[in-house]
């Protein structure tokens, strides 16, 4: 008896969601972006006519900023695709005017020869090395080891110093709080399910994969992507920053983590709930792992090595050792990470774990951020928000712009996406307003990097979102004061700092005192 039966194929349609699926992306969210991306690309570079004020070429690079931030807040391209088609697009639309019949490949490729890439790509690989000999793991409960995490608080303010120690080496917050997940969670599961210790592991999760991470974050150059577009269009303006100068600049940040953590505290109510095990646990957890390696004693002296010549710099308030811009002493670094014979590794190991696609990403928003310079989009757009905050005072200025950013947020995922857009433009406004242009960008830009409201706006939030520990409820209610914390906190805490440190938002004319 023959078998007439027959499987049917997929349709072509049916075909693409689930390759979509595959990926790992969710099709209702990637095809409707993809196709708006590009309709929203046509309509405003080829069909609305500019308006008065900006160029054609200005047109085409807001087309392409718009097509941008819809291809990385659907994930219909992933995010490094994205990044290296800008400067194509920026090509083929003349975005940047054509010199004598030739493409500016110079400047439309700008952003991937910047210094700050090559620092960032250091940072990857190290980061890379540091995965395959389990080093971050060493490090995180090596911390909590000393000291002595036994509750709930203990534990959170252990894996605050660990998110310090790993933002030196691990570039980008999403990596760490994927570094950080099997961690966290293993903690967590030392705890019992009890309303209270429910109540304590959401607060572990969100306090230590999405404040600590963010709050560390903005301490560290290299340890978020929107710190190096920042440097990147100060650098262009003639305000250059070294690593220590950064670090010297926004360390008073990490104190905002001592009022998140009251809050969170005082939120989830989780005084007094204990690690299942106690300290004990955890010390053994670390004994485990045994001693270091010499692999292990190796990175350490490769990393600090390089680490002391950034902040040796021009400029350096220890000792100027040397001139260099930082992104060479980070391409030096990865010829020394890969002396022969310094680690067990071959280089499809260490580039599996090198994060390239957030590399082009940087590369392609730093790119847009010149574009929009360049092609008078970012003046013409600051003009516009010009008009709505004319006659504030600074802090009414800030405080309103802040708010702004928080409500953009709310819809977009990428930090990295939205500061692109936004840094070239509150860079402008402040110079338009009478303000200190960096002091300004700062505080508008840095409390974007605390958008608390959904996990759908960090992708920190996001993988800590998927540990099932706390619902979007869960999240918003602790989240939206912990945003009004971060706004007031750059008011009253950040702005009288840079003012101290001779950069007063408030003064234009003050000199860089760096």
């Amino acid at each position: 008896m023959t078998d007439t039966s027959v499987v049917e194929s997929p349709s072509f349609l049916q075909s693409i969601r689930e390759n979509i699926e595959r990926s790992g992306r969710d099709p209702r969210r990637v095809i409707p972006g993809f196709f708006i991306g590009w309709i929203a690309f046509f309509l405003i570079g080829f069909v609305v006519p500019p308006p008065e004020g900006l160029s054609q070429s200005g047109m085409m690079v807001a087309a392409i900023v718009v097509w941008a931030c819809i291809m990385w807040v659907s994930e219909a391209l992933p995010p490094g695709i994205t990044g290296i088609s800008i400067p194509l697009l920026l090509i083929l639309t003349e975005g940047i005017p054509w010199v004598d019949g030739r493409p500016p490949l110079g400047t439309v490729f700008a952003g991937f020869t910047r210094h700050v890439v090559w620092l960032c790509l250091f940072a990857f690989l190290v980061a890379a090395v540091m995965q395959l000999l389990k080093a971050d793991r060493r490090i995180a409960l090596g911390i909590l080891d000393r000291m002595k995490a036994s509750t709930a608080g203990r534990v959170i303010w252990g894996m605050f110093f660990v998110n310090i120690a790993l933002a030196f080496v691990i570039p980008a917050a999403n990596a760490r709080a994927a570094t950080l997940l099997p961690v966290v969670k293993g903690i967590c599961n030392l705890i019992g399910d009890t309303p209270e210790e429910r109540s304590a592991r959401k607060a572990i999760i969100i306090q230590s994969l999405v404040y600590g991470t963010m709050i560390c974050g903005v301490f560290i150059m290299t340890a978020h992507l929107p710190n190096l577009i920042m440097v990147d269009i100060m650098g262009r303006e003639g305000f250059n920053i070294s690593y220590l100068q950064w670090a010297m600049l926004q360390f008073p940040y990490l104190g905002m983590f001592l009022i998140t953590q009251i809050w969170v505290r005082h939120h989830f109510k989780t005084g007094g709930v204990k690690v299942a095990g106690g300290h004990q646990r955890i010390h053994q957890m670390h004994k485990e792992l045994g001693p270091m390696s010499r692999a292990e004693w190796t990175l350490v002296v490769v990393f600090c090595s390089v680490a002391l010549l950034f902040m040796m710099g021009k400029g350096s308030p220890i000792f100027e050792l040397h001139t260099y811009q930082l992104g060479i002493i980070g391409l030096a670094g990865i010829l020394l990470l890969f002396t022969p014979g310094l680690f067990p590794f071959t280089w499809k190991e260490i580039s599996d774990r090198t994060i390239w696609g957030t590399f082009l990403l940087l590369g392609g928003a730093i790119t847009m951020t010149a574009a929009m310079s360049k092609s008078g989009l970012a003046g013409y757009l600051s003009d516009l928000i010009h008009y709505g905050v004319i006659g504030m005072s600074w802090w009414q200025a800030v405080l309103a712009l802040m708010v702004g950013t928080h409500i953009i947020r709310v819809g977009m995922l990428s930090n990295v996406a939205a500061i692109a857009m936004l840094a070239p433009i509150t860079f402008e406004l402040g110079e338009k307003l009478g303000f200190h242009p960096v002091a300004f960008m700062l505080l508008v830009c840095d409390t974007d990097t605390f958008a608390y409201l959904l996990p759908t706006q960090i992708t920190a939030a996001v993988i800590a979102y998927g540990s099932d520990e706390f619902s979007m409820t869960d999240y918003f209610r602790v989240g939206w004061v912990s945003v009004l914390i971060a706004m007031a906190y750059g008011l009253l805490v950040m702005a009288p700092w840079y003012a101290f440190l001779g950069i007063p938002v408030w003064d234009p004319t003050a000199p860089w005192p760096f």
